[in-house]
């Protein structure tokens, strides 16, 4: 039996930060990280049928084309990646009443639709970035027993070019779901492996009024080679999604509207509209 002090429910019985019960999720879910945007999506829907936000975290459940989707807002980082995947594998994996993980357990597929900066000169603005591998760099996925998901020739490979200060933690690598791989892709999408990032300034070499421990590391991200693999973009999320979805059984992907490449130094000129379409080809895709 999981003690209440691990598994924390609300008065109502609902999980604690999501304010969920397991009626209220379907199997396929979008992340987003601003919780606006969870009715930017929902706003295509057939109908919603249930609605309630706790702190960041917004949900809304309804259907598309006659498909059953919940959004949900996740907020920024791995932290609360942490939070979101736990609690929603909870409410599918975990009965409430006994406290006991289930017999049969439940598969979700995760669907993260963000907006983020291409690292590379030939993914230009206003494509999407499907990403095929992430590379975390945060630590918070290091709390788990993860051996069995990563990959370390890419880690070793990454810290070597990279000369990466282990003080910081080990960075390491997931890929996404391969199902849902194939199942998303088209010849609009790039494929590419994107880096997440414990944090927004100096963790993504932003220097304000803290000098920071590499100065050089987005430079060397960016010059970054294995077999054919090159990072692609930067954001906060991914790498969190992809290991927690790996360790209990889901299946996850991250997709990516590019607003913005650092190589050329270039910026959408319409970021809705791609974010936008975004939305409608990932629907499209859910519904089929």
């Amino acid at each position: 039996m999981i003690q209440a002090s691990e598994l924390i429910l609300n008065p109502d019985g609902s999980i604690y930060h999501l304010n969920l019960k397991p009626e209220h999720i379907a199997q396929d879910i979008i992340f987003v990280g601003d919780q606006e945007r969870v009715e930017k999506i929902t706003a295509l829907f057939d109908n919603i049928e249930f609605t309630i936000q706790k702190r960041e975290f917004k949900t809304q459940t309804g259907t598309y084309k006659g498909k059953r989707i919940t959004v949900i807002s996740t907020g920024i980082g791995p932290d609360n990646i942490d939070i979101v995947l736990n609690e929603l594998d909870a409410l599918v994996n975990i009965d409430f009443e006994t406290r006991k993980i289930k017999e049969k357990l439940t598969s979700l597929n995760i669907i993260r639709i963000g907006t983020s900066g291409s690292l590379q000169a030939h993914i230009p603005v206003d494509s999407f970035v499907m990403s095929q591998y992430a590379i975390g760099l945060d630590n918070m996925l290091r709390s788990y027993c993860v051996d069995s998901i990563l990959n370390p020739e890419i880690e070793s490979a990454f810290i070597e070019q990279t000369n990466w200060d282990l003080q910081k933690g080990k960075p390491y690598v997931i890929p996404s779901s391969e199902t849902l791989v194939n199942h998303f892709y088209s010849a609009i999408i790039h494929k590419g492996f994107t880096a997440t990032a414990g944090g927004f300034y100096g963790p993504q070499g932003r220097i304000l009024r803290l000098n920071i421990q590499d100065a050089d590391l987005n430079k060397k991200m960016d010059q970054f080679q294995f077999n054919g693999i090159q990072i692609t973009n930067l954001e906060m999320e991914t790498a969190a999604i992809y290991g927690l979805s790996a360790l209990l059984g889901h299946k996850a992907i991250s997709l990516n509207a590019i607003i913005a490449n650092r190589a050329n130094g270039t910026f959408s000129k319409n970021p809705y509209q791609t974010i936008d379409k975004l939305i409608s080809y990932t629907l499209e895709k859910l519904s089929q």
